[in-house]
């Protein structure tokens, strides 16, 4: 467990980290040293001269003294390490995840950076100061107190050393059935708020087609899988933690027995069987509580194990040299790609060009992988074989940065930030004047969306872009990847989201960006937004079936001729009542 926390802290923090656990475990030592010292203090106060035991209660009340002050010094460095735990972890797991290549983001990654930002913190946060001292209360003090037992009567010593080891067999396996159990339950909860998140956000959806009550199915199915999980923890936890506490109790009646045994055989006197007991009966005090805490210190560990388990998710390597591209020519040559080892491959074998001042679409069938290669291009993953080139170099090659710079992506799934419209455009460029932002307002529609606004530019957008329509939301981040102004624009189905006259702006808009020098790859289906490309890439299971100019695609009366032809006759599709 330690060496987990300080793996998870970095080691910046493992000295300080260091002293506070030994602290406590020192303070818990010095606590079975005070309840050692009541055996010759009750002694003397039982036996023939009371007198006798005042030097012995001078040096309890000293030590006694030290414990309280190293005791009370302790609470506040544990404290002040528990706050460092939570600061610590939160900037740890922030600046890793931001280094993290976004093809690591699945949706179910959501729930789970949540609970783990939040429940797995918490956890860990409590160990030094709700979960360890009272641990090493339990552990420590017993041992410290069964030594010094020992030297007053080892037979006495010896049978209290027995009942420990068969308390740790019993606590460990109790800790062990709420590990196992509190994985499980993790586990399902981190689907359960998965489900959570995806049925609200599919509320507009699910009204608009009154499939309210259906739409729950996954949401009721998730939710009951987690009740489950957490009945069984129960079901595990509750008979372990009774049959711990009866071992306790067990124990201490038996070595009660052998003090009254060995009382009424006369190899005691009463006093020192009267002390004897007292320092027994004291020290299972912090005892009957260990389970509780090792339930809780396995949780704990489990939160850890998650925590760190994000921390060793290794970022894309960069480059100990980074190449500076030359120009902003993107290639793909030969590229093979799966999101899992050895699983189907997304794109096998793909190559094609996409020059300064050209519009690319790359088109086809979903499920193609046209996105996969926009990804690809960002770098938001690795590929498995082959290259993908801007400007000449690897994107390997290139620092993250850098790549960063060059390339501004719009993809069909909008994310804005809780702020104002202006604040989530000037993501791209903080510095950004009112008039940069009117120009690409202008150039992406967003400027018909401000001025209908009654706030304007200073409209709130709600976490996500919740109070926006699909098509604002994807007007704002179109205007804000122009305003990003890189060499490179992909639009990911872009215009999906826009109606006829925002995307024949939104094709105006590519084809001017052109016309500018830049590289601009559109991923589209509408035939209006492909007719405008220079060059057609038609991707179908991984490989490129086709390409060439829209001319060329046409007049081959291949693949893409009949893909454009179905796109067409599918706009003349209406929905009408059935006369029959």
């Amino acid at each position: 467990m330690i060496r987990d926390l300080l793996r998870a802290m970095g080691p910046g923090h493992a000295r300080p980290m260091a002293a506070a656990l030994a602290l406590t475990t020192g303070v818990s030592a010095l606590q079975g040293v005070v309840f050692a010292l009541l055996v010759p203090v009750l002694q003397r106060l039982l036996g023939p001269d009371p007198s006798a035991a005042a030097p012995w209660a001078l040096v309890l009340a000293a030590v006694t003294a030290v414990y309280a002050v190293l005791r009370s010094a302790g609470l506040y460095v544990n404290f002040r390490v528990g706050s460092t735990i939570s600061r610590a972890l939160h900037h740890r797991l922030g600046d890793h995840v931001v280094r993290l290549p976004l093809g690591w983001f699945t949706g179910a990654r959501r729930g789970e950076l949540n609970r783990i930002a939040t429940d797995g913190v918490s956890r860990t946060t409590n160990l030094p100061v709700h979960t360890y001292p009272p641990l090493a209360d339990a552990v420590v003090t017993p041992v410290v107190a069964v030594a010094a037992l020992a030297l007053f009567d080892w037979r006495l010593g010896l049978a209290c050393a027995a009942c420990l080891v068969v308390l740790w067999m019993v606590f460990t396996l109790t800790s062990d059935a709420v590990g196992r159990g509190d994985a499980a339950r993790d586990a399902a909860a981190d689907e359960a708020a998965d489900r959570v998140v995806e049925y609200a956000r599919s509320q507009p959806v699910l009204r608009a087609f009154g499939r309210t009550e259906q739409g729950r199915a996954g949401l009721d199915r998730a939710l009951e899988a987690e009740h489950a999980t957490a009945r069984t923890l129960l079901f595990k936890a509750v008979p372990a933690l009774v049959a711990y506490a009866f071992a306790v109790r067990l124990a201490l009646t038996l070595v009660l027995a052998l003090v009254v045994y060995r009382v009424l055989g006369g190899d005691l006197s009463a006093a020192t069987a009267v002390a004897l007991t007292v320092l027994v009966v004291r020290f299972v005090h912090p005892l009957s509580a260990a389970a509780e805490h090792g339930a809780s210190l396995r949780m704990a560990v489990n939160g850890l194990a998650r925590i760190n388990a994000v921390l060793d998710a290794r970022p894309l390597p960069e480059p100990e040299a980074p190449v500076a591209p030359q120009g902003s020519l993107v290639e793909f040559d030969d590229v093979r790609f799966s999101y899992t080892p050895g699983g189907e491959k997304v794109l096998d074998g793909v190559s094609f060009r996409a020059g300064p001042g050209s519009l690319t679409a790359l088109v086809g069938p979903s499920g193609g992988g046209k996105s996969t290669a926009a990804r690809l291009l960002a770098r938001f993953h690795d590929v498995d074989a082959g290259r993908v080139r801007v400007g000449g170099a690897d994107v390997r090659d290139i620092g993250g940065e850098e790549l960063s710079r060059r390339v501004a992506v719009v993809f069909q799934d909008v994310y804005l930030f809780d702020a104002t419209i202006a604040d989530n455009v000037r993501v791209a460029d903080p510095g950004a004047t009112d008039g940069d932002l009117e120009r690409v307002a202008a150039r992406s529609g967003l400027d018909r969306v401000v001025a209908e606004l009654p706030d304007g530019w200073n409209t709130p957008v709600g976490e996500g872009g919740a109070s926006l329509s699909g098509g604002q939301r994807q007007r704002v981040s179109i205007a804000r990847a122009l305003l990003k102004d890189a060499p490179i624009v992909v639009l990911d189905e872009a215009s999906a989201a826009l109606d006829a006259e925002n995307e024949a702006l939104l094709t105006r808009t590519a084809v001017e960006l052109a016309g500018e020098g830049r590289t601009v790859l559109v991923i589209a289906h509408r035939p209006a937004t492909v007719a405008a490309a220079d060059h057609i890439v038609f991707l179908d299971g991984g490989r490129v079936a086709e390409q060439g100019s829209p001319d060329e695609l046409l007049a081959l009366d291949g693949r893409h001729a009949a893909y454009i032809r179905a796109r067409e006759r599918a706009r003349g599709w209406r929905i009408t009542a059935d006369r029959a």
